[in-house]
C-alpha cells in the first residue's frame, strides 16, 4: 500500500473516478488517512471552517481555495474587481486609464452590477438613466440558470421584492442577495443564436499567481433564435446558455448537445471577421481573465495545499468585445454527450499531472512549476515570477497591441501564435 496515493471524492463522476484508478491510485473514506481529496464546495468550507476544520498535513491536497467564493460567488467577483480598479486608479496605473466618458480603458470587462438588495438606490439611479435597457437578475450563490430573469421595468423589480416576503428593500436578512447586470442585448450570434464560452483555467497558487488556460474549451448554444424582443424576456431558451436549461428544450440536439469547440469558433471568426480581430478577441479573453485572477489573489487564502479549476463563463458581444459573466467553482463534470464526456475526462487527467505531479504522493511544499511536458492540453496562460520587474507598462503596452518581446503579447513565431504571458 505504501506509496499510492490514497484518494477521496464526495463528487461520484465517472470521469473523476476512472482517472484516479487509471493511476493506480487506493480509494479510502474520509475518516482514514488521504492524500488526495476532490470535494464540493459544500465540504471545502467544513474542511476550513473554524469550528469543524482540521489541519492538513503535507502529503494532502484539495480541489478548492478555502475561501474561493471571493471569485465565484457572483457579488464578490464584481466587489473585488472595483476594488481592483479603484487600488489601480490609486496608484496611477496606466491599466485604470478612462476615455473621455469616464469608461475603463483596459478594465471594462465586467456589465455594470449592482447588489440587490443593497444597492438598490444605485441601481434605480442607474436604471433611469437608460429606461429602455434590460438587466438580468441571478442570485449570488445559485448555478445552473437556477433563479435567474430579466427585467426591463422597475415596477417588476419590486414585485419581485414583494414576492420575495419582504416588505422593503431596508431588510436584508431573510431575503436572498441577487445581483442585477446590465443585459448584454447585442450578442454575437451564430445560426441566429445566442451562445456563451465556456473556458477552463487552473490556478495552482495565488501568490505568485500562476495559471494556465485549457485548450480545449466550448460553446454553448441557445436552441431557440435570438430576439432582443420585449415579448421574449421571459423565454430563458433564448437567453441562457446553461445546459441544466437548454436540455429540456424541443430542439435541444443530444447528439452535439448545442456545443461548439473553441478551436472551431476560432475557425469560424477567422473566415468571417478576419485573423487579425480574432486573434485580438482571443488576447482580451485572455487579459480578462488574467486580470479578474489579479483582482482577488489579495484575498485569496493561497492555501499550500489547494489547486482549483475554474470554469468562466464569457459571451462575445457583436463589436467582439468579450465579457465576464460568471466563474464558477465546480464547473459541470456531467457528461451531455461522448464529446463532452472525453473533454472532461482529459481535463480531469492534464488537471491532476499539474496538481499532482507524476501521480505520486503529495507534498504541498514543492514550487508547484511542473515541466512543459506534463501539461497536456494547458498552456501556461500567466506565472507572475516570470512577469516580476516588467511593470504596468509592459502590461499597458501589451494591451494596446504592441510587440514585447518573448514574453508579451502575441510574438509571431513561423506564423505560430504563442500564447500571452505578458505582464
Amino acid at each position: 500500500m505504501a506509496g499510492k496515493v490514497k484518494w477521496v471524492t464526495d463528487i461520484e463522476k465517472s470521469v473523476l473516478i476512472n482517472n484516479f484508478e487509471k493511476r493506480g491510485w487506493v480509494q479510502v473514506t474520509e475518516n482514514e488517512d488521504w492524500n488526495f481529496y476532490w470535494m464540493s464546495v459544500q465540504t471545502i468550507r467544513n474542511v476550513f471552517s473554524v469550528e469543524t476544520g482540521y489541519r492538513l498535513s503535507d502529503d494532502q491536497i484539495v480541489n478548492h481555495f478555502p475561501n474561493h467564493y471571493e471569485l465565484t460567488r457572483k457579488d464578490l467577483m464584481v466587489k473585488n474587481i472595483k476594488r481592483y480598479r479603484k487600488e489601480l486608479e490609486k496608484e496611477g496605473s496606466p491599466l485604470a486609464g478612462k476615455d473621455e466618458s469616464g469608461k475603463y480603458l483596459y478594465l471594462d470587462f465586467v456589465p455594470v452590477t449592482y447588489m440587490l438588495p443593497a444597492d438598490y438606490n444605485l441601481f434605480v439611479e442607474e436604471f433611469r438613466k437608460s429606461p429602455s435597457s434590460t438587466w438580468i437578475m441571478k442570485p449570488c450563490g445559485k448555478a445552473q440558470g437556477k433563479g435567474i430573469f430579466l427585467i426591463n421595468k422597475l415596477s417588476q423589480i419590486k414585485k419581485w421584492s414583494r414576492d420575495s416576503k419582504t416588505s422593503s428593500f431596508v431588510s436584508q436578512s431573510n431575503k436572498e442577495a441577487y445581483v442585477i447586470s446590465l443585459y448584454i442585448n447585442n450578442p454575437l450570434l451564430i445560426g441566429g443564436r445566442k451562445f456563451d464560452l465556456r473556458l477552463y483555467v487552473l490556478v495552482s497558487t495565488y501568490r505568485p499567481l500562476r495559471c494556465y488556460m485549457y485548450k480545449l474549451g466550448f460553446c454553448r448554444f441557445c436552441t431557440v433564435k435570438y430576439t432582443p424582443s420585449t415579448s421574449e424576456l421571459d423565454n430563458m431558451f433564448v437567453h441562457l446558455t446553461n445546459v441544466a436549461i437548454q436540455k429540456h428544450g424541443e430542439d435541444y440536439n443530444h447528439i452535439h448537445g448545442g456545443k461548439w469547440t473553441v478551436s472551431n469558433l476560432r475557425l469560424y471568426l477567422e473566415s468571417t471577421r478576419g485573423k487579425e480581430v480574432t486573434s485580438k478577441l482571443f488576447d482580451e479573453i485572455h487579459w480578462i481573465i488574467v486580470q479578474s485572477l489579479k483582482a482577488v489573489a489579495p484575498v485569496m487564502n493561497n492555501d499550500k495545499h489547494c489547486f482549483e479549476c475554474y470554469g468562466y463563463d464569457i459571451i462575445i458581444d457583436d463589436k467582439l468585445k468579450p465579457w465576464l459573466i460568471e466563474v464558477n467553482a465546480s464547473p459541470s463534470l456531467t457528461s451531455s454527450t461522448a464529446n463532452d464526456r472525453i473533454l472532461k475526462y482529459n481535463l480531469i487527467n492534464d488537471t491532476l499531472n499539474i496538481a499532482v505531479p507524476n501521480g505520486e504522493i503529495p507534498d504541498c511544499k514543492w514550487n508547484k512549476s511542473p515541466p512543459k511536458e506534463v501539461l497536456g492540453n494547458y498552456e501556461i496562460l500567466y506565472d507572475e515570477e516570470l512577469a516580476q520587474g516588467d511593470g504596468a507598462d509592459r502590461e499597458l503596452r501589451s494591451r494596446q497591441g504592441q510587440s514585447l518581446g518573448p514574453r508579451a503579447g502575441r510574438s509571431r513565431d513561423s506564423g505560430r501564435a504563442v500564447l500571452t504571458t505578458w505582464k
